[in-house]
């Protein structure tokens, strides 16, 4: 898992899981474009962490289209070339269908889509247009557990990260003949900003109690598929669903 020479596009690097797959990048040599929208603070706190270098901060709003192909195109000339994308951005937010009006309702699933999924799909558009000029390239989102298990308190979320495997597995048979390979590492709990009010009291203590091994994920869990998944030698992976849940939740 050596990445000197590649270039690396990280939505949503600002914290989190987001910044810890930034700092493994450029560990292993990458050259990082470090994403954000909202905390330019943090984003130069993960910005200035990284080693090596040189590294890159964006800003988009990836609900904006716009913004969106501008901050493509920035990473791009900045940096060469774009060898890596990796879909990391996304938000939540509960509303439950018993406890909220129609328009609290409408506003969820319209935020919760158009950054986790419609955002996705449109920097998905416009990096994978320039690693066809390339010539290849790897491509990698963050799903969720919740995909596959369900949301109950939070069904636009679950609904926007099957979208999200659903669109990464179309296009890992789409992108296949250009050299480019698409992957999904689907966490369940990570110890994150996102998941702290979860986290808390007798609730957190039942989430851990999930997972046989009594706890919840750590960033740096999530991270290892993620760089996996973008390694030479993982290509024949190409279309694949990583689960990262410590086996609180197991599929067939």
């Amino acid at each position: 898992m050596e990445f000197s020479d590649k270039t690396v596009l990280v939505t949503g690097a600002s914290r989190g899981i987001g910044r810890v797959i930034a700092r493994q990048f450029a560990e292993r040599g990458a050259r990082v474009a470090v994403h954000y929208n909202h905390n330019q603070a943090a984003a130069e706190e993960t910005y200035n962490s990284l080693p090596v270098g040189p590294h890159l901060l964006v800003q988009a709003d990836l609900t904006d289209s716009t913004a969106v192909d501008r901050m493509v195109r920035l990473a791009t000339h900045s940096l060469g070339r774009l060898d890596i994308l990796v879909n990391n951005a996304g938000i939540s937010e509960k509303h439950p269908l018993a406890a909220v009006s129609f328009a609290e309702w409408q506003a969820s699933w319209r935020r919760i889509l158009d950054t986790n999924l419609i955002g996705a799909a449109n920097v998905t558009y416009c990096v994978a247009r320039h690693m066809i000029e390339q010539g290849g390239g790897r491509i990698i989102s963050v799903s969720s557990r919740g995909a596959f298990r369900g949301e109950p308190e939070a069904p636009a979320y679950g609904a926007s990260k099957a979208g999200l495997n659903a669109m990464s597995q179309s296009l890992a048979r789409y992108l296949a003949p250009y050299n480019i390979f698409v992957g999904v590492v689907a966490p369940g709990y990570v110890e994150t900003d996102m998941a702290r009010e979860d986290l808390q009291g007798q609730s957190g203590e039942d989430i851990r109690n999930q997972s046989p091994l009594r706890r919840i994920a750590r960033p740096e869990e999530v991270a290892y598929p993620v760089l996996f998944l973008a390694s030479e030698g993982a290509e024949f992976l190409t279309g694949a669903i990583i689960d990262v849940n410590g086996a609180s939740y197991l599929r067939t």
